[in-house]
């Protein structure tokens, strides 16, 4: 609605949800096929690679919509700068940069937003999940002045049934607060950096079953050679009380997304039942 373009540029492999519009941008073929048609007008390219989004991006381009870090196509860090370069992209061009923070943000990457990593402000940011403190469900988008022009004009223009529930605001608040009072992002680099060490330490011993751990701060990936190890490993680490996930656009990723209160003993436990894990799985494969 603010810049009257009808086109779209997201990435391959990224993950905004199931709803119409989100699908539409989200880049995995086996979610969007059911669903088809959806929004038209979305152009994927792939994730981290500047010069195909340069190529994407023209003056039909309306938006540009990332993750700072994919996070169901299996933490995937971009290469530095390419945020830095997005954003280039997006105001050569006159286009809005829309960055989905609802996995990367909240503290969970050791700074409050992803983003500002590269100290890149985007036009519309997108978050949700820890938002809510764990106690409600509550999502929300935030932008820049010149895009809420539009809605002090038309204040009807977009509306919600359920936006602006005061008892997730007031979650959300209270987890905002939490985080900056007990400085969780220095917490998450600090734990993360803790973590990621002892993974991959755990991992050299076992090369042909792990191809790399990937991540920042407490949001980490650990991919393996073939889906089904990963599938192994989650139940394995189920079976020793750790909560683990694969990646729905990367199922051969297990993702690790702990607590941002996590203590440097449990980080040691993380690591200490991913090895067993690891070697009891690779015992069972016998790899």
């Amino acid at each position: 609605a603010r810049t009257s373009r009808e086109g779209f540029v997201s990435t391959i492999g990224g993950f905004h949800g199931k709803t119409f519009g989100a699908l539409s941008a989200s880049g995995r073929e086996v979610y969007r096929k059911p669903f088809m048609p959806l929004v038209p007008g979305f152009t994927h390219v792939p994730f981290g690679d500047a010069e195909a989004l340069s190529e994407a991006v023209d003056e039909t381009t309306a938006a540009v919509i990332l993750e700072p870090i994919q996070g169901e196509g299996g933490i995937i860090v971009p290469p530095e700068g390419y945020l830095t370069r997005a954003r280039e992209i997006c105001d050569e061009a006159g286009a809005l940069l829309i960055l989905d923070e609802i996995q990367s943000g909240m503290a969970r990457t050791g700074v409050m937003w992803a983003c500002e990593a590269e100290d890149v402000v985007p036009d519309i940011m997108t978050m949700g999940k820890a938002l809510g403190g764990g106690v409600m469900p509550l999502g929300a988008f935030i932008a820049r002045p010149h895009v809420w022009e539009i809605f002090r004009e038309n204040p009807y223009l977009h509306t919600s049934t359920f936006g602006g529930n005061p008892l997730a605001c007031a979650a959300g608040l209270a987890a905002l607060d939490f985080i900056a009072e007990h400085n969780l992002c220095a917490a998450a680099a600090e734990r993360g950096e803790q973590m990621m060490s002892g993974l991959r330490d755990a991992a050299a011993e076992h090369e042909g079953m792990v191809l790399e751990v990937r991540g920042r701060g407490l949001l980490v990936g650990i991919e393996f050679s073939h889906e089904d190890i990963a599938g192994l490993m989650i139940a394995g680490l189920s079976g020793r009380n750790i909560l683990a996930a694969y990646g729905l656009n990367n199922p051969g990723t297990v993702r690790l997304e702990p607590p941002l209160i996590i203590t440097a003993e449990q980080v040691d436990e993380v690591v200490s039942a991913f090895a067993a894990t690891l070697s009891s799985t690779a015992a069972m494969l016998e790899m």
